[in-house]
Protein backbone atom coordinates (compact mmCIF):
# COMPACT_ATOMS: atom_id res chain seq x y z
CA UNK A 1 0.00 0.00 0.00
CA UNK A 2 1.31 3.25 -0.62
CA UNK A 3 -0.61 7.21 -0.74
CA UNK A 4 -0.46 9.93 -3.19
CA UNK A 5 -1.06 13.42 -2.55
CA UNK A 6 -1.87 14.81 -5.97
CA UNK A 7 -5.19 15.90 -4.11
CA UNK A 8 -3.45 17.95 -1.93
CA UNK A 9 -1.62 19.65 -4.84
CA UNK A 10 -4.67 20.25 -6.79
CA UNK A 11 -6.55 21.61 -3.74
CA UNK A 12 -3.55 24.10 -3.12
CA UNK A 13 -4.06 25.07 -6.67
CA UNK A 14 -7.59 25.48 -6.76
CA UNK A 15 -7.02 27.69 -3.35
CA UNK A 16 -4.36 29.40 -5.12
CA UNK A 17 -1.88 28.59 -2.50
CA UNK A 18 1.81 27.06 -3.12
CA UNK A 19 3.36 24.56 -1.29
CA UNK A 20 5.56 27.24 0.59
CA UNK A 21 2.61 28.89 1.72
CA UNK A 22 1.09 25.66 2.92
CA UNK A 23 4.11 25.00 4.87
CA UNK A 24 4.11 28.32 6.58
CA UNK A 25 0.36 28.17 7.92
CA UNK A 26 0.57 24.66 9.34
CA UNK A 27 4.30 25.15 10.31
CA UNK A 28 5.46 22.01 8.76
CA UNK A 29 8.98 21.60 7.61
CA UNK A 30 10.37 21.47 4.63
CA UNK A 31 11.36 18.03 4.69
CA UNK A 32 8.01 17.09 5.26
CA UNK A 33 6.99 19.36 1.97
CA UNK A 34 9.54 17.20 0.11
CA UNK A 35 8.21 14.25 1.71
CA UNK A 36 4.59 14.50 0.45
CA UNK A 37 5.89 16.27 -2.81
CA UNK A 38 7.08 12.60 -3.34
CA UNK A 39 4.21 10.83 -2.06
CA UNK A 40 5.74 9.21 0.94
CA UNK A 41 4.26 8.29 4.43
CA UNK A 42 4.03 11.58 6.77
CA UNK A 43 2.42 11.72 10.64
CA UNK A 44 -1.04 11.97 10.91
CA UNK A 45 -0.46 15.07 13.11
CA UNK A 46 0.94 16.30 9.58
CA UNK A 47 -2.25 15.59 8.09
CA UNK A 48 -5.02 17.06 10.47
CA UNK A 49 -2.61 20.06 10.53
CA UNK A 50 -3.34 20.62 6.65
CA UNK A 51 -6.63 19.79 7.18
CA UNK A 52 -7.49 22.45 9.35
CA UNK A 53 -5.49 24.58 7.45
CA UNK A 54 -7.44 23.87 4.58
CA UNK A 55 -11.07 23.54 6.03
CA UNK A 56 -10.71 19.89 4.17
CA UNK A 57 -10.89 15.98 5.10
CA UNK A 58 -8.29 13.08 4.58
CA UNK A 59 -9.73 12.27 1.85
CA UNK A 60 -9.75 16.11 0.18
CA UNK A 61 -5.73 15.56 0.06
CA UNK A 62 -4.85 11.88 0.04
CA UNK A 63 -5.40 8.66 -1.63
CA UNK A 64 -4.02 5.14 -0.61
CA UNK A 65 -3.17 2.94 -3.52
CA UNK A 66 -1.74 -0.21 -4.44
CA UNK A 67 1.09 -1.12 -6.20
CA UNK A 68 0.21 -4.29 -8.23
CA UNK A 69 2.76 -5.12 -11.04
CA UNK A 70 4.33 -1.97 -11.41
CA UNK A 71 1.49 0.05 -12.03
CA UNK A 72 -0.93 1.82 -9.72
CA UNK A 73 -4.56 1.19 -8.98
CA UNK A 74 -6.60 3.55 -6.99
CA UNK A 75 -8.52 1.32 -4.26
CA UNK A 76 -9.58 5.03 -2.26
CA UNK A 77 -11.41 7.60 -3.76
Amino acid sequence: MDVCYKKLLKLLIDKGMKKADLRKATGISPNTMTKLSNNEFVSMDVLVKICITLNCDFGDIVEVVSSTDNSTVKIVK
